[in-house]
């Protein structure tokens, strides 16, 4: 199965990725999606089996905060975030949607597909590179369908927050899981916030 991360960045948080991506793999964690807004960085990571604690996002954050320092991809103080994908989380490999068969997604295409480009739908499974979802009958006259999308057109994704999803979420859960909105923020070279603003904003001076 095709386990390829697409390239869900752009600009600085592309170059984000591939420094860190390294780093994230060597501890045993697979990126799931770095975001760059305002002046907060957010790196969203999981274990293989989806599981992310507090304890991750700590080590992970003093991880990667050096790494960030030496090769400096973004210029100018900035907040760095560690989190887990959250349970409305984003699909951004092939293996995710095989992984959350059953469930409720937002699919949003680069190209329009028979005038389209956003489907919501429920995933039926994989096809070979292509994602086939199931369409709820009031898209289509009354009559659901199914229609397959290819993983290579696909721009975003994500899962879409219901009671089924919520209660397949606790039955994966393991103690001491992490949902997005709860980030370990800043600090992971023993400096406070501040600190590491200031100093990365001598760097520019």
């Amino acid at each position: 199965m095709d386990d390829r991360r697409p390239d869900v960045e752009s600009g600085p948080a592309r170059r984000v990725a591939g420094i860190i991506e390294p780093t994230l793999q060597s501890m045993g964690f697979r990126l799931v999606r770095v975001k760059f807004s305002g002046r907060s960085l957010q790196i969203m990571a999981e274990r293989p089996d989806g599981s992310m604690s507090v304890d991750d996002c700590a080590a992970l954050s003093r991880a990667i905060s050096p790494v960030l320092d030496v090769e400096d991809p973004i210029p100018g103080s900035y907040t760095l975030e560690v989190s887990s994908p959250g349970i409305d989380r984003p699909l951004v490999r092939l293996e995710d949607f095989g992984r959350w068969v059953g469930q409720v997604a937002k699919v949003e295409l680069k190209a329009p597909l028979d005038g389209r480009r956003r489907f919501r739908g429920t995933i039926a499974g994989l096809s070979g590179n292509a994602i086939r979802l199931a369409l709820p009958p009031e898209t289509n006259a009354g009559e659901a369908t199914e229609i397959e999308l290819a993983f290579d057109d696909v721009s975003d994704a994500k899962l879409v927050l219901t009671d089924e999803l919520l209660a397949e979420a606790r039955e994966r859960a393991k103690p001491g899981p992490l949902s997005e909105g709860s980030p370990w923020q800043g600090d992971a070279i023993g400096l406070q916030d501040d600190e590491i603003d200031e100093e990365r904003s001598s760097k520019d001076g």
